[in-house]
């Protein structure tokens, strides 16, 4: 496993510590002009879920990988939450923005791995 990869494996492990919901982990290495090898998609059920997930994630790449983002985004309305992990932008959605941007299927011939609801 490589870095991105183990970094990858930290963030959604950050995720399901706070029970973030329909995780799912976009391989983008294989399609042309990417702005980074990974998605990790998930959603919260409210803004206060989502910063938790984002605080989690934050901890998790730091204490696992040493790693910081380079920035996060959306938290003041925390619907949808953008973490820049250069390599790996992660995405933290309130369930309306989830179905209304629907970023999986628009990235639907990169290989998507969906992860199981940890409850």
């Amino acid at each position: 496993m490589d870095e991105t990869q183990q970094l990858v494996k930290a963030i959604t492990e950050g995720i399901q510590e706070k029970k973030g919901k329909q995780i799912v982990v976009a391989d983008l290495r294989n399609i042309g002009d990417t702005i980074c090898q990974y998605f990790v998609i998930c959603q919260g059920n409210s803004p206060s879920q989502v910063e938790a997930i984002a605080d989690s994630i934050v901890e998790f790449t730091r204490k696992k990988e040493q790693v910081k983002p380079a920035a996060i985004d959306g938290l003041r309305n925390a619907e949808w939450v953008a973490m820049d992990y250069s390599d790996i932008i992660v995405h933290i959605f309130l369930p309306a923005a989830h179905d209304f941007y629907d970023i999986e299927h628009l990235w639907e011939d990169a290989k998507l791995t969906y992860l199981p609801d940890i409850d």
